[in-house]
């Protein structure tokens, strides 16, 4: 069966008027969702066994604890530890506490990710959440499902798992959008904002490529121009000639779609005179980080003070936020940590819906308890559901959103925030947009 690369429903607008987006978990969303073969259908209408997994579910998390992305550990590795907590409390699954392993997914510098991929299928990982970077996730994402295990990542938003090799059934899923979403609605906050002609600076990887090209292609839908769009390595150590290109385009903003290498970008902007004082500038989920004097590496108060940038995920609910306090009380950013523990908790839920802990079991049901059925919101709901009546439709809304995972294992349907730095340094939600994909 081929699954169909997924496209943003997006209305016309010009470029003074609001992006039209269907609202999350919309008829139009499930009605879609519904009317093509999913894996799950197919699956079920098969006489193929169930794959039997060794009765304990057991997830590995390869997340960055280290690296240009290690500012997303906390949050991530918060959510699945709340996730397992909280379904241990509430009976477990298939009878059995589900088990959590923790790996580092580095970043694309250092590598790790394969290696750290081995240690947590030998250690048993039926799902590993993870990773958090779409390039990290490239160079192990073979390795896993090759070993029948689930690769669930919270954050990868890259247009590239919906493609290709990856478009077609197999054990890849994530709870975070991809950059067709926020491509979208980044280039409308540009317009709404009045920029006309936005230079873009991105890394040259399959994140930065890919979501310059959604911005710049959803600008000019909309008659803004992009006065360039400058690529730098993702191991460059100087910016020099990419930063003057963007100090001399003549451009009105300027996008920065970068990793930690933000702490050297900006400074070099400042010093071109294409700063954020000087150039309003916009970031996205690679680089919305704590800048302020208490961050690792700071940026003097009041540099990035009324920028903008974007990060999919629904606004985190005080009660949640509480919660992951309870398993790391030193967390200050939240960043896919619900998309964290929604992984875990389909995951464990579409366990049960199999009856078997194994990764292939998991996947041919993770689509269906997304989708369709009965509505509910936890993990003990949901599992009751599924423990009265084993053949139960249920559909998971998640502390990410409505979730909705289509044929790519990408959602459907899912929020996009708005967020913008004070004179510290520090970033807070302006507002939330939701979409269909």
């Amino acid at each position: 069966m081929k699954r169909n690369t997924l496209t943003l429903r997006l209305a016309a607008v010009t470029a003074a008027s609001a992006l039209v987006l269907a609202a999350c978990g919309s008829e139009d969303s499930s009605s879609d969702a519904e009317s093509n073969d999913s894996p799950s259908e197919s699956s079920s209408s098969s006489a193929e066994p169930v794959a039997e997994g060794d009765g304990t579910l057991t997830f590995g998390s390869l997340l960055p604890a280290t690296g240009s992305l290690a500012f997303l550990g906390p949050p991530e590795f918060a959510g699945v530890d709340l996730a397992v907590k909280e379904i241990n409390e509430a009976g477990g699954v298939l009878g059995k506490d589900v088990v959590h392993v923790r790996g580092d997914s580095g970043d694309a510098d250092s590598g790790i990710a394969p290696a750290e991929s081995d240690k947590l299928i030998d250690a048993g990982s039926d799902v590993i959440v993870g990773a958090a970077s779409s390039g990290v996730s490239l160079t192990a994402i073979d390795k896993i499902m090759s070993a029948g295990v689930v690769m669930y990542s919270p954050a990868n938003t890259s247009t590239a798992f919906d493609e290709g090799d990856y478009s077609k059934p197999d054990l890849y899923f994530r709870t975070a959008p991809s950059d067709i979403l926020q491509g979208a609605v980044l280039a409308n906050l540009l317009v709404k904002d009045g920029r006309k002609n936005v230079a873009i600076l991105a890394r040259q990887d399959a994140y930065g490529e890919t979501l310059a090209s959604e911005i710049k292609k959803n600008l000019e839908a909309q008659g803004s121009a992009v006065a360039l769009t400058e690529f730098y390595g993702e191991k460059a150590q100087t910016f020099d000639t990419q930063v003057q290109e963007i100090a001399g385009a003549g451009a009105d903003a300027v996008v920065l779609v970068a990793f930690e290498e933000t702490t050297s970008i900006i400074p070099q902007l400042v010093s071109a005179g294409a700063g954020p004082k000087d150039l309003p500038t916009y970031f996205v989920d690679g680089n919305t980080a704590d800048y302020s004097s208490e961050a690792s590496v700071p940026l003097p108060a009041g540099t990035l003070e009324g920028t903008k940038g974007t990060i999919p995920g629904a606004e985190t609910a005080g009660d949640f936020k509480d919660r992951l306090k309870g398993v790391d009380p030193k967390l200050t950013d939240y960043s896919y940590s619900a998309e964290s523990y929604d992984a875990v908790v389909t995951s464990a839920l579409a366990a049960i819906a199999a009856q078997s802990d194994a990764g292939e079991a998991i996947a041919s049901k993770l689509v269906d308890v997304t989708t369709g059925g009965e509505k509910c919101t936890t993990f003990a709901d949901c599992a009751a559901l599924l423990e009265a009546d084993p053949a139960a439709d249920i559909d998971y809304d998640g502390v990410s959103g409505p979730i909705e995972l289509g044929e790519t294992g990408s959602p459907t349907a899912a929020s996009i925030g708005i967020y913008e730095y004070d004179a510290e340094n520090k970033i807070s939600p302006v507002e939330y947009i939701s979409g269909n994909i």
